[in-house]
């Protein structure tokens, strides 16, 4: 178990992030998603990422009747703040109290719970002060709606002025092997503060399980294909990075995916990795990194192999709307 922040809920030492199983990467299967979110809860994870725009508004009740019945078994960590149009294109970005409140309402009903375990800013709005918005975050908290709040994508001196309106628990941010920028001053600041880290994308969002190297291997409609590190040249890149973490995965007679979140959970105990899947058998996979020890050897190999900045291409198209 490891716990975010110094407050905060233990959790598993891998979470489950739960959006592919309603959108972003191609099909999906309600049943099986189910399935899996049970086979989870079984093998001891009990943190299920989620958020209001997956779907949207679909997953959060594809999770509320996963875990009917096994609530005192799951902490649940929801997201508002992104705003959809008819389309389901995110249109902006809404931080305002009220809207906290009516998001909070609409994710309690959709889940099909009383409270919600980790509320968390999806996207920082830029168009009021973050104590607003955490203040309407802190009178959720008062009232027994919310236990716990986080901030995903937020800038360090962004999460210190929200921590001083009402405890952070948790900052998530993409963090991988691939994406190392969390250690160029984050980390930092949230160990100071003693706050959690989220990692969100721990593989990459699939360059790190050697099953993604041409775009082609991406279904039709697939979110991916929007992004710059999966457009042909970079990710031709991509994959040769990827490729070469493989060889030392395999030395080690793991997989890809199991090496890079070892790494991950390496990097410090206030580090939970949320991987996200649909299926029992990539779950299955996932969880099985926890029971890895990287050697000094392989942390140095690693440092050498994927440096921070190695990857080609930005994590989006636009990334105005992050580290704010």
């Amino acid at each position: 178990m490891r716990r975010l922040g110094r407050g905060g809920p233990y959790v598993g030492e891998l979470g489950l992030g739960c959006m592919g199983m309603s959108q972003f990467y191609g099909a999906f299967d309600d049943a099986e998603s189910v399935r899996v979110i049970h086979r989870a809860l079984d093998l001891g994870v009990n943190l299920l990422d989620t958020a209001d725009m997956y779907g949207p508004y679909t997953n959060e009740k594809l999770i509320g009747r996963a875990i009917r019945g096994r609530r005192d078994q799951v902490v649940i960590a929801t997201k508002f703040g992104n705003v959809k149009g008819p389309d389901g294109r995110v249109i902006g970005v809404d931080g305002r109290p009220e809207y906290v409140r009516r998001s909070c309402e609409g994710s309690l009903r959709r889940l099909g719970v009383d409270y919600l375990d980790v509320y968390c800013q999806h996207r920082v709005d830029t168009s009021l002060p973050v104590e607003e918005t955490w203040g309407a975050l802190a009178e959720l908290v008062a009232e027994g709606k919310v236990r716990y709040l986080a901030i995903s994508e937020a800038a360090p001196e962004t999460v210190k002025r929200a921590h001083a309106v009402h405890p952070v628990s948790a900052v998530q941010t993409e963090y991988s092997l691939v994406s190392r920028d969390p250690e160029e001053e984050l980390l930092g600041v949230l160990r100071a503060l003693g706050i959690g880290f989220m990692a969100y994308a721990p593989l990459g969002r699939g360059l790190l399980t050697g099953r993604v190297s041409r775009t082609d291997d991406l279904p039709a409609g697939d979110f991916r294909r929007t992004l710059p590190r999966f457009q042909p040249g970079n990710l031709a890149r991509n994959a040769g990075l990827a490729g070469r973490i493989a060889g030392l995965a395999r030395a080690r007679g793991v997989s890809l995916a199991q090496l890079a979140l070892a790494w991950l959970l390496d990097r410090g105990p206030d580090i939970v990795p949320i991987p996200g899947t649909k299926t029992r058998a990539r779950l299955e996979e996932n969880l099985a990194a926890a029971a890895l020890d990287l050697t000094p050897a392989e942390r140095a190999a690693l440092d050498e192999l994927a440096p921070p900045g190695s990857a080609a291409g930005a994590r989006y198209p636009d990334m105005s709307g992050v580290n704010l």
